[in-house]
């Protein structure tokens, strides 16, 4: 691999701000340091302290990492505990009557669970899985909206020893019925609609659809959950209502003791091949990470507000939704709308009206949110806010610039957090109280994780060079495998000729600064290559959003007979969408902006405008779909999950 070049230059450095720091659970950088080097020093007792600190077992644990038979790693194996009960059973004696979820729904309306009520809720539901003959080690799919339920029916999984899949409920019937068949589930928890920008959508009818295919013979029971009370086909036997499953239930439940290494989750998410890889965790090594990541990166205090704005369809809404605030005793805002209904002032509202401390959502909303209204924050009083942080892909400082000075009105930390659903928990992130902030960075990897960028021959490439950015060592919330296909998860993370299958390969590129500071440039297979140069498609994408003009961009490559790769961008602009001359006039000032920006190597042989770009219900990107169109190719990928179809037409002519 030639050097993935980084052209990215951030000067900017914002300190931890006093008043933070006077009440940072990790205060100093010397305090961060120390935890570094106490793992450095005992790796293994590093871990097993915090394991012994932050989770209750039921059977302590002697084995604390097993690394005989890599990269099948094991951790804590001999010890027992239930998920469920670290999540619920521990506040009933502590703090019984506090408030577990504050729930907004689409419409507005507004509901409230204290943990006792959520610990019951919990029961019920369990009693009513294990009235089916539901058992430990079985699956089950949940395609719910994201409400209360949803996390009722993680938590009564974990409660029995259930394995849960959630599948995000804007999934099409096929891929949906994917799941369902690699799984091997034995039952669907679903709902009959769900409700987002005051849309509905069916979830039952998908269900039904995706049963009637080949190869679901497994599932005997489909939970459902009448959300808005609208008819639903019926098939006597197998279907069966939320309210009478959980009907006269008793409200304790005992837990399932489970070993440290029982799957809690399977999670698909997308492969290179297109065939969705489930990725497997444990059940002590994923709490852990996410328990300690609640502490390190968001700080967390007992009278905190959390607002995570991930569906739990996704690993950010498992692990900063269902587990770690609640493993932790936090209050949190669950909401199961989008930030554009009924106005743009949506989230900016939740938060005034919650009194939310701590913010976590994504670029993409946040990038979309300055679209809508760049200074319509300041018309709410965000004053509760004390943290603000930044998930599932990397942020562009532009973003990140207003982000800070807009909604956190210039005194709060933002914890841009680089990991993945394979990872379970944050990796590389700040520690607000100790870690001095570069907008765009990630900054450092947190105690115990040893991230590195190396070349292909696992060698670590000098700062300010890019290249692939690895893990070193085993850490306790990482996948285990990935569902009945050991080899590919061998293949695909630990493969041999990185760090002699010992490294785990995060498939981003990113580089180091002259500070040690980690820059995540995108995706190896988003790695552009140029007449010869590597281009990272992040830092392209920042330059070009960094243009007052410029509200969204995503950059891709096209193939080139001369230069190997060409880049094409997809641009939506603050005004409204350009056609003719103007667009012609605008491509060309953008392509001389990243030239100043960047160099002429970065610039863009096509700019393409929309109103939009094609992204799935929850803000992510569908970058495969602009590379189809990008290369003239009839799109034949599933646009089921796409939350706005007719802007592929948009999109499909270039402004030269």
């Amino acid at each position: 691999m030639s050097t993935i070049k980084s052209m990215l230059h951030e000067a900017r450095v914002f300190p931890p701000l006093p008043e933070f720091v006077e009440q940072a659970n990790l205060a100093s950088m010397e305090a961060y340091q120390a935890l570094c080097a106490e793992a450095k020093k005992d790796y293994p007792g590093f871990w097993s302290k915090l394991a012994q600190k932050h989770i209750l077992w039921h059977k302590p644990f002697t084995s604390v990492l097993n690394d005989s038979d890599p990269p099948f790693y094991k951790w804590f194996e001999d010890g027992e505990l239930n998920i469920s009960y670290n999540c619920l059973d521990r506040h009933l004696t502590s703090q019984p009557d506090k408030l577990a979820i504050i729930f907004e729904a689409d419409d507005g309306k507004v509901s409230r669970c204290t943990y006792r009520e959520l610990y019951q809720r919990v029961c019920q539901f369990a009693n009513g899985l294990k009235a089916l003959n539901i058992r430990k080690g079985d699956r089950i799919i949940i395609y719910l909206p994201m409400r209360i339920e949803a996390i009722i029916a993680m938590q009564a999984c974990a409660r029995i020893g259930v394995i849960h899949s959630v599948v995000f409920a804007g999934f099409s019937a096929k891929s949906l019925h994917e799941r369902i068949v690699d799984a091997g589930a034995v039952a669907v928890i679903t709902a009959d609609e769900q409700t987002r920008g005051g849309k509905h959508y069916p979830l039952k009818a998908t269900v039904d659809e995706a049963l009637s295919m080949n190869g679901t013979d497994s599932v005997k029971s489909v939970i459902v959950y009448q959300h808005t009370g609208m008819d639903t086909p019926w098939q006597a036997g197998r279907d069966i209502g939320w309210h009478e499953l959980t009907q006269n239930k008793q409200t304790d439940c005992e837990p399932e003791w489970i070993n440290a290494e029982h799957p809690l989750f399977t999670l698909y998410t997308s492969g290179s091949t297109g065939k969705p890889k489930g990725v497997q965790h444990s059940s002590a090594g994923y709490l852990l990470g996410v328990m300690v990541s609640m502490q390190w990166v968001f700080d967390y205090k007992p009278t905190d507000i959390f607002w995570c704005t991930a569906d739990v369809g996704w690993i950010t809404g498992h692990s900063y939704v269902t587990y770690g605030p609640l493993a932790m005793g936090a209050t949190q805002v669950v909401f199961e709308g989008v930030p554009t209904y009924p106005d743009a002032g949506r989230f900016w509202k939740i938060i005034q009206d919650h009194k939310v401390t701590t913010f976590y959502t994504a670029p993409t909303a946040i990038r979309s949110l300055i679209k809508l209204g760049v200074d319509l924050p300041g018309q709410y009083d965000l004053s509760s806010l004390r943290l603000l942080g930044s998930v599932g892909e990397p942020i562009n400082p532009e973003a990140w610039m207003w982000y800070y000075n807009v909604v956190g009105q210039s005194r709060c930390p933002i914890v841009d957090t680089w990991w993945q659903t394979e990872t379970g928990c944050h990796m590389i992130a700040p520690v607000p109280g100790a870690v001095p902030l570069k907008p765009g960075s990630c900054t450092f990897p947190l105690p115990g994780i040893s991230a590195a960028v190396i070349d292909e021959a696992g060698h670590e490439v000098e700062q300010g060079k890019g290249g692939f950015l690895v893990i070193k060592q085993p850490f306790p919330s990482q996948i285990r495998t990935l569902w009945r296909d050991p080899e590919r998860f061998k293949k695909t993370y630990f493969p041999q000729d990185i760090g002699e299958g010992h490294f785990y390969l995060a498939g981003d590129s990113a580089h180091r600064d002259n500070d040690g500071y980690f820059w995540i440039m995108g995706r190896i297979d988003d790695v552009l290559n140029v007449s010869g140069h590597r281009l990272g498609t992040m830092e392209i994408e920042s330059a070009l959003v960094a243009n007052p003009l410029v509200a969204e961009a995503a950059v891709v490559g096209k193939p080139h007979e001369i230069k190997g790769e060409v880049i094409v961008a997809f641009i939506v602009l603050k005004e409204k969408c350009p056609h003719g001359e103007q667009a012609s006039k605008i491509a060309n000032s953008l392509r001389e902006w990243v030239v100043h920006e960047i160099g002429p190597i970065a610039k863009p042989e096509e700019i393409r405008f929309g109103d939009n770009l094609p992204k799935t219900r929850s803000g992510k990107i569908m970058r495969r779909l602009l590379r189809t169109l990008a290369r003239g190719e009839e799109i034949t990928q599933d646009t089921s999950t796409l939350e706005n179809p007719a802007i592929l037409d948009q999109l499909k002519q270039p402004i030269l």
